[in-house]
């Protein structure tokens, strides 16, 4: 369809069907490691206030979407849904880091890319999981605040690096094992293998987070722990750490250091 992988991933952002985004996601991927791609910086790299995205489901405030009670099956689907939510968001963030930032080395776009197939195939378990149960993405409210930091970082590379994968994606590292342990007594394997899945394959995109983030710090000669805690400050009035399921968080970029840190400061 396209030779130029900023093109291609572009045109990926704007589909507003989540099949026809997750399709192309695969296609992007596939075409990049079979080296059918160039990355030839384009002359006009657009602002995107609203990816695409289908009419539902409906955005609200975080304070109003659904709560979640583990134990009935109700509540594991508003679950599910919530998290299927975060995943589509989390494809068109890898697609907007490739098409963003088009100066930078090559591992990057293969980090990136490869991001942007995962999260499209935890979107597709969980949406397979949900239609399963008679359900589909969309039926149940969800908010939108990944987006809105994608847009908050739209003029930087490091801030993005900073703000995306190593703070709002990072939540997930946190609180995924306690989901997986509270889903243990109600014997639903199949939730369970899911969300395993993706916790093992997230603290991967939030070591590239880390990498990228201190690798641009070092580039730009900056000190990466006190330049992190000065973005969360600009960017995240209001911020709170913890408690950290430090393991996966050291395995995915972050010091014992660092992770006191946050927590005395914030």
């Amino acid at each position: 369809m396209y030779t130029n992988l900023f093109d291609q991933a572009f045109h990926c952002l704007l589909l507003d069907s989540p099949k026809l985004k997750v399709e192309a996601t695969f296609a992007l991927q596939k075409s990049w490691l079979d080296k059918e791609l160039t990355i030839n910086p384009l002359s006009d790299v657009k602002s995107l206030p609203i990816p695409g995205r289908p009419e539902k489901p409906e955005l609200v405030d975080a304070r109003d979407v659904p709560r979640r009670n583990f134990s009935s099956l109700k509540g594991r689907l508003t679950l599910v849904h919530a998290i299927a939510h975060i995943e589509f968001n989390a494809i068109n963030l890898a697609l907007d880091a490739v098409y963003r930032f088009q100066h930078m080395p090559e591992q990057y776009y293969s980090d990136w890319c490869r991001v942007a197939a995962e999260e499209a195939q935890h979107f597709t378990m969980l949406s397979d999981y949900l239609t399963s149960h008679g359900v589909s993405y969309g039926d149940f409210p969800a908010h939108n605040g990944l987006w809105e930091m994608a847009v908050k970082t739209d003029f930087d590379v490091m801030t993005r690096m900073a703000l995306v994968p190593r703070v709002l994606e990072a939540r997930g590292l946190d609180v995924t094992p306690t989901m997986i342990k509270k889903l243990k007594s109600t014997g639903d394997t199949c939730l369970i293998a899911i969300l395993q899945r993706i916790f093992d394959e997230e603290i991967g995109h939030v070591k590239i987070g880390s990498y990228w983030y201190n690798a641009l710090c070092n580039e730009r000669n900056l000190e990466p722990q006190e330049t992190f805690f000065q973005l969360i400050e600009k960017y995240m009035e209001g911020a709170k750490f913890g408690p950290f399921e430090t393991q996966a968080r050291i395995e995915a970029g972050f010091s014992r250091e660092e992770l006191q840190s946050l927590l005395n400061r914030f």
